[in-house]
């Protein structure tokens, strides 16, 4: 079982997420609680380049309208370097923040249960935080396969559901 996690391992709905902050970028951090009144999309990836993570960095930038109409903010995930992440983003065209769990490696991953030890990568994994910090929605794909972006959409779909106005 090398390299898998069970999805009763990362943080389950109704949990409180795990803070975090997060460099963006060489001047720039991103705290998780510092979003908070609004749902926020986590979506570990394993590493910059890889041809399932461009695939799946790609869509989302593509349904990113879908999730802002939602008011949601998306940020990416990975043990990659925030160099890395900017060369990667640049390439791909990426206009969202994508966060480097660098150092200490794969802490943040490790927090949501989604660290993969024996490869120093995180699981792709996703989740979707309510406003008030809570966990809504998680699910933990097979690395190898993008998970697409329609659970993300039916999660966003219930929170607003919920959401007094």
């Amino acid at each position: 079982m090398t390299g898998e996690i069970e999805q009763d391992t990362a943080v389950q709905p109704g949990t409180k997420a795990p803070d975090f902050d997060l460099r963006a970028g060489p001047d720039q951090t991103v705290e998780l609680a510092s979003l908070r009144g609004r749902p926020v999309i986590l979506a570990f990836y394993p590493e910059d380049w890889s041809p399932v993570c461009s695939d799946q960095m790609t869509l989302y930038q593509e349904v990113l309208p879908e999730f802002e109409r939602f008011g949601a903010v998306l940020l990416g995930i990975s043990v990659d370097g925030m160099w890395c992440h900017a060369a990667f983003a640049e390439h791909r065209n990426l206009h969202f923040p994508l966060l480097a769990d660098f150092e200490p490696k794969g802490e943040v991953a490790r927090a949501y249960g989604v660290y993969r030890a024996e490869d120093g990568t995180s699981e792709r994994a996703l989740f979707v935080i309510d406003g008030a910090g809570i966990v809504r929605w998680s699910y933990v794909s097979p690395v190898a396969v993008n998970p697409g972006a329609d659970g993300i959409l039916r999660a966003l779909e219930s929170i607003e559901k919920e959401t007094p106005s």
